[in-house]
Order: C-alpha cells, then structure tokens, then sequence
C-alpha cells in the first residue's frame, strides 16, 4: 500500500517511526526474498525504498530538520 505525503503528514510522531521500523522489515523480508529468487514483484524494493524516504522526509520534516 502506497500512502501519500499529505496522509502521512497527518500522522503523529510515533506512528510515523512505526511506519519507518515497518518498512524497513518489509525491505529486508523482500530483500530475502529476492536473494533466494522468490520475488514475484521485481519492482517492490524500489518501490519500498521510495515509500521508506518518503516516511523518513516528513518524519525529518516534523523533527524540525526542514527550515
């Protein structure tokens, strides 16, 4: 499930560092996958990767890193 930059911005600290210890699991389980050659989607880790940074920039954005 994609989630978009406005959903996520309404989500509160907590939720989003969930949300990044969520897709890292998934990230690796599919990196997993992909080594033993069972990966169905072979666009899911970057599609994983891109969601990941999208959670990690407004998580940045929340922090006060973005000025």
């Amino acid at each position: 499930m994609r989630s978009k930059a406005s959903e996520l911005r309404g989500l509160t600290l907590e939720d989003l560092i969930a949300k990044v210890k969520e897709l890292n699991e998934e990230l690796f389980k599919i990196r997993m996958q992909k080594a033993t050659g069972s990966v169905n989607d072979k666009h899911a880790v970057v599609s994983k990767r891109r969601e990941l940074a999208k959670v990690k920039t407004i998580l940045n954005e929340k922090l006060g890193g973005a000025q």
